[in-house]
């Protein structure tokens, strides 16, 4: 039998300003908005940049990022990038502010932290030793 698949993972982060969060993952972070209700004046949407998708929605609670519960549990989303380091020089090409620069961390990963318009910590970034795993012939045969 085989083994079905998971597509992906997406954060639902409660927004106080669902315009203000969409303006800066449009605009500062590249992502497309590919929902939003209502148009004119959304209280909920779905960004999508690549494989990663966030969902973001007023409810009338106030966003309580993890690094205000606890320092230790600072991301509230980790986005796995395989080239951090030009995802890096891209935004900091469209003037957007780093919460953590670009480095090698002290638990092995290679990346950056951005703080988004609610206050929470998307980690960008990649294992430093990551290699992408190799195309298996069902994957392969899909892509032909």
């Amino acid at each position: 039998m085989t083994r079905p698949n998971i597509n992906g993972i997406s954060p639902f982060f409660i927004a106080q300003d669902v315009a203000a969060s969409l303006s800066f993952y449009r605009d500062l972070l590249g992502f497309d908005v590919t929902f939003a209700e209502p148009n004119d004046a959304p209280f909920f949407a779905v960004v999508c940049r690549d494989g990663a998708m966030l969902m973001l929605k007023s409810v009338g609670a106030s966003p309580v990022p993890n690094y205000t519960r606890d320092p230790a549990a600072r991301w509230d989303a980790y986005v796995n990038v395989p080239d951090p380091d030009a995802l890096a020089a891209e935004y900091l090409s469209r003037g957007v502010q780093f919460f953590e620069p670009l480095k090698d961390t002290h638990d092995g990963l290679r990346g950056f932290e951005l703080k988004d318009a609610d206050g929470y910590v998307l980690f960008f970034g990649r294992p430093q030793s990551w290699t992408p795993p190799p195309l298996d012939a069902s994957s392969a045969a899909s892509d032909a």
